[in-house]
């Protein structure tokens, strides 16, 4: 049974069982936009276009873009191509055969904040991407499986990291998943990287992200002249996986799960 409302020592809001359901909503929503996106994603295809028909998509189920406006942010996905990590800004960029990419949203429903990405492929999956995509899904739910009351953030960061690192993959450290609920983004950090039993403790009614991004390559990022665009310094491809998590009594519930299956672009696995 979840204790009283309230804040960690740390500043982790500890949420309700009735917030449960209000966080499911929107996690819903935000997943059923990322399944319906997926036959939009081929050769020739803008990545401005993918994004106009997410913000149509989002104003159809009746809820709001959480990045239209943020820090000056104007649309309501970021997506990332190939070396770009995060935050790719959509506009004119063609999509070419073997293209990879990330299509992060967060949509808000009565209050509450769903967040999830996913990669996609446009055309045929070049063999060096399936493994990256495979090896950042796979590491997702590796974090995910850790989470309990009683374990820390530093063993899901330690999980996800192991198991990248056996990969021969890197885990990016510049970026990490972070706490949400009312709020787009509150504490903790979520980093995806670590040492076990370090970082604060999970406690049931906590709400974060886990959004692990993985590269063919070394682990270094830079941020574009738009301060928005992050990619791999050294130029190789990049991806990430991204589920909005609750903790409960004796695990985890999972926010945005795919309705349709879907989260993995190749093996449909939820």
């Amino acid at each position: 049974m979840i204790g009283k409302a309230g804040r960690t020592r740390d500043g982790i809001k500890i949420y309700q069982q009735a917030d449960f359901a209000g966080m499911h909503a929107a996690g819903a929503v935000t997943a059923t936009i990322l399944d319906e996106i997926a036959e939009f994603v081929f050769p020739g295809q803008t990545t401005g276009e993918i994004d106009r028909i997410i913000t149509e998509k989002v104003e159809a189920a009746g809820a709001k873009s959480a990045t239209i406006g943020y820090r000056g942010y104007q649309h309501a996905s970021c997506i990332s191509v190939n070396h770009v990590v995060c935050h790719g800004i959509p506009g004119g960029k063609v999509l070419k055969d073997g293209d990879i990419l990330n299509i992060d949203v967060t949509t808000i429903v009565d209050g509450w904040f769903g967040d999830s990405s996913r990669m996609y492929v446009a055309g045929k999956l070049p063999r060096k991407a399936e493994l990256l995509i495979q090896a950042t899904h796979d590491a997702l739910f590796k974090g995910i499986e850790i989470v309990k009351p009683g374990n820390t953030f530093g063993d899901i960061g330690h999980a996800i990291q192991s198991f990248a690192e056996k990969k021969r993959m890197s885990v990016v450290r510049d970026f990490c998943g972070h706490g949400l609920g009312r709020e787009f983004h509150e504490p903790p950090n979520v980093l995806h990287y670590g040492r076990p039993g370090t970082g604060a403790v999970l406690e049931e009614g906590m709400f974060f992200t886990i959004e692990p991004m993985i590269n063919l390559g070394r682990p270094e990022t830079k941020v574009l002249a738009d301060d928005w665009t992050a990619v791999t310094r050294d130029k190789s491809l990049s991806a990430q996986f991204e589920h909005s998590i609750g903790v409960t009594a004796d695990g985890f519930e999972i926010f945005t799960l795919s309705p349709n299956g879907t989260f993995h672009p190749t093996y449909n696995t939820a």
